[in-house]
């Protein structure tokens, strides 16, 4: 599981994908297939812009009534949105897959993963804030000595 979130594509695979999107787009409309596949890779790319392109392809397809593939859609939202870092709604759409499907393997991994991911993050805010907090107290602490040796 944790490969698939580090996993780039290569930026001509990348290209490929998006020439037969405009291709189709331009002609008589992207299919469903064609718009998957894009987003697919655009989720797959190094950049956060290339994922959120992928991540509003991704959320058109699942707001379409007549789409079957609704639970496949959540389960990749929910992997983009962990690659960029946007935990809570990769929860959210993970539980939601899950609603349909609690024994799914893929998504039950991926949600210890965010979990885990929430943690890490939590624990490296309160490092950061912990830090900042030192600092301030050493230049107050500083600031408060020089202050009295001019006196």
């Amino acid at each position: 599981m944790e490969a698939l979130l580090t996993d780039f594509i290569p930026p001509e695979s990348l290209r490929e994908f998006e020439q037969k999107y405009l291709d189709e787009k331009r002609n008589s409309g992207a299919t469903d297939k064609t718009r998957f596949e894009y987003a697919w890779a655009l989720i797959r790319s190094k950049f956060k812009g290339d994922v959120r392109r992928g991540i509003d392809i991704l959320e058109e397809l699942a707001a379409d009534e007549k789409s079957r593939d609704k639970r496949d859609f959540l389960y990749y939202l929910a992997v983009a949105n962990t690659k960029i870092g946007e935990y809570d709604r990769a929860l959210d759409l993970v539980n939601k897959f899950l609603q349909a499907e609690p024994q799914n393997r893929q998504a039950t991994e991926l949600k210890a993963i965010i979990k885990e991911r929430i943690k890490k993050d939590g624990l490296k805010g309160a490092a950061i804030a912990g830090g900042a907090a030192l600092v301030v107290g050493g230049l107050v602490t500083l600031g408060l000595a020089l202050s009295g040796r001019r006196n």
